[in-house]
């Protein structure tokens, strides 16, 4: 007796491609729609002076460069590498409350001397060796004395 199932030709297709194409194209959707926010975040703005000199020099403008008033904050790492040191002016501190502070009267100085805040420009400078998280205590102290203007410097 002979079976007639081993007989009979199987065909194997392979396997079942249909949840890969479903997988990738929701792959490819995704990133088509996050592709296109992008564009609009890709450049900083910044307010820093342009120079007539030196590397990457440019013409200047019609009404000529815009006048700044700078206002450097140095910050660097304190003596046992655990904080910091911010430098600014006559300000030498590692709190962030007394730079604060130190900071809102250089503002009510700047006011009184007739300068618009528009026209001051607050440049952190960290040392090489600054961490991150010192740099935005500073940044959060200068925000917090009301300058609106904050740029930040490559490492010295």
């Amino acid at each position: 007796m002979k079976i007639r199932g081993a007989q009979k030709i199987h065909y194997d297709s392979g396997p079942n491609m249909t949840p890969l194409v479903d997988v990738v194209m929701v792959i490819l959707i995704f990133l088509m729609l996050a592709g296109s926010f992008v564009g609009t975040e890709g450049y900083l703005v910044s307010d820093l002076p342009l120079r007539a000199s030196g590397g990457g020099s440019v013409t200047p403008p019609p009404g000529g460069f815009p006048q700044y008033e700078m206002l450097e904050i140095r910050v660097d790492r304190n003596a046992t590498h655990d904080g910091f040191v911010a430098h600014a002016g006559q300000i030498q501190t590692s709190d962030p409350k007394v730079l604060e502070a130190g900071l809102s009267n250089m503002r009510e100085q700047y006011t009184k001397a007739g300068s618009s805040l528009d026209k001051v420009q607050v440049i952190i400078s960290p040392g090489a060796s600054v961490r991150y998280e010192h740099l935005i205590e500073v940044y959060q102290a200068a925000l917090k004395a009301q300058f609106t203007k904050i740029g930040f410097s490559t490492a010295r």
